[in-house]
């Protein structure tokens, strides 16, 4: 499957292994990436509240972008708020031919232009819908057998639900449940997994955001989660980068591996840790869960 790839800007830049562990995992399951490489930031909903139009341009550029990949089947990201942030932006360019045809014009200078109906799915969702639960179980060489993964989907990728898609024949709000089943691995549910990680305050109260953070992973740690997996560098960024600060806002240890879902699927598909850049997390994966009992130390 050939698709236009959009990988944000946070993957190439905060979190490399993210877009790093995607590369290796993309051949696996028989993806080609065509990398959007001139393609810019979403704007990540911010910019939207100073001028909606200038987000709704740069989305648009990117759509135009994706859409002159000859052959591509779909445009696919790797972030949950880019997924939220270039639906929005597409709901509004897809419902008003006028106001598209006004974005154009911007567009026009470098001979782009959006056509209405791009099909843009983060790669959870392409996994599930287009790969098939099935299919992905069957590709997996090293099962996450003893590993308590708990899912954490942020807010961008659920809400709100008809933007995104959700609904009885598309529960996508479950589809990480599924994504870690699939791949041998066991669910635990906590309270947080569908709510904020707290990033996009974190420049307006640092503290009420880490404060956010902490909760959710303290959560899964009372759960008994081995390590959480999220679809988006955003919530990883204040889940694992600033998991440090977030222990002294909530006065109690966490030590609570965050992955991303790229690495948790290359785990199952036969990967080595290092070639996912587990060695780059503040909180090391490698250093918290006992390998010996659970996925890696199984293949050994």
């Amino acid at each position: 499957m050939k698709v236009a790839y959009w990988p944000g800007c946070v993957s190439r830049g905060f979190t490399p292994e993210l877009h790093g562990s995607m590369a290796k995992v993309a051949p696996l399951l028989d993806i080609e990436l065509v990398e959007l490489d001139r393609a810019c930031c979403t704007g990540a909903g911010v910019i939207a509240e100073h001028n909606q139009e200038l987000a709704d341009t740069l989305n648009a550029r990117t759509f135009a972008l994706a859409q002159q990949v000859e052959g591509a089947a779909m445009m696919m990201n790797i972030c949950s708020t880019c997924q939220g942030a270039q639906s929005e932006c597409q709901e509004r360019l897809d419902a008003n031919t006028e106001y598209r045809n006004h974005v154009n014009t911007t567009l026009a200078g470098e001979g782009l232009s959006y056509e209405k109906g791009l099909t843009n799915k983060n790669f959870l969702w392409l996994l599930v819908e287009e790969i098939g639960l099935e299919s992905l179980s069957a590709r997996v060489k090293r099962p996450l057998t003893n590993l308590r993964v708990g899912p954490f989907y942020g807010c961008y990728i659920v809400r709100p639900r008809n933007r995104l898609g959700i609904d009885a024949e598309h529960p996508r709000d479950h589809y990480l449940d599924q994504v870690i089943e699939a791949l041998g691995g066991t669910v635990i549910e906590y309270a947080g997994m569908r709510k904020c990680c707290g990033f996009p305050i974190i420049t307006m109260n640092k503290e009420a955001s880490l404060k956010q953070a902490g909760r959710h992973l303290g959560d899964a740690a009372d759960a008994e989660a081995d390590c959480l997996v999220t679809p988006c560098p955003l919530c990883h960024l204040n889940l694992d980068l600033q998991q440090p600060l977030a222990e002294k806002v909530v006065g109690r240890e966490l030590d609570m591996p965050v992955l991303h879902l790229p690495q948790l699927v290359g785990l199952a598909l036969g990967l080595d840790p290092k070639e996912l850049g587990l060695g780059r997390h503040v909180v090391r994966p490698t250093s918290v869960i006992d390998w010996s009992t659970s996925v890696v130390g199984a293949a050994a």
